[in-house]
């Protein structure tokens, strides 16, 4: 019992150890910060977003004065939501490749990397602040 109580508590204290090591880099940190941009976005437009639940209105529980939402806008609004986290993915991975190849030294493709990283990012961002703009024009 006390062979597999020791051999946890090993295990625990590596995983911390590791997880402090990533801690101490750079690009955990560049991680972290896309992740808290990213967060950050998505409680935005979910607090405006949900000002217009039709069942929060009739229930009395938001104090929004929102117009009623058409198929249309919902199929848009839902539409690029699932571009938003295509983006985010694709972001995220593309930041990765780019540490990956600044780490072995591949110039062109760390480039074209962080390329991506902005393209793809800048997406992103737009599309959440396309919906942060049609929720405050949408609700007063």
């Amino acid at each position: 019992m006390k062979r597999i109580i020791g051999g946890i508590v090993d295990w625990l204290v590596d995983e911390i150890r590791r997880a402090w090591q990533a801690l101490l880099n750079w690009q955990t940190w560049v991680v972290i910060l896309v992740l808290l941009v990213l967060g950050v976005l998505v409680y935005m437009v979910s607090r405006l977003a949900l000002r217009t639940d039709s069942i929060l209105t009739f229930l009395h529980h938001t104090s929004a004065n929102c117009r009623e939402i058409n198929n249309g806008h919902i199929i848009a609004l839902f539409s690029g939501m699932i571009f938003f986290m295509l983006g985010s993915v694709l972001t995220l991975g593309e930041l990765q490749r780019h540490f990956q190849a600044r780490k072995r030294r591949m110039v062109h493709e760390a480039r074209q990397a962080m390329a991506a990283v902005i393209g793809w990012g800048g997406l992103t961002v737009a599309l959440a602040c396309a919906a942060l703009v049609f929720f405050k024009n949408y609700c007063r």
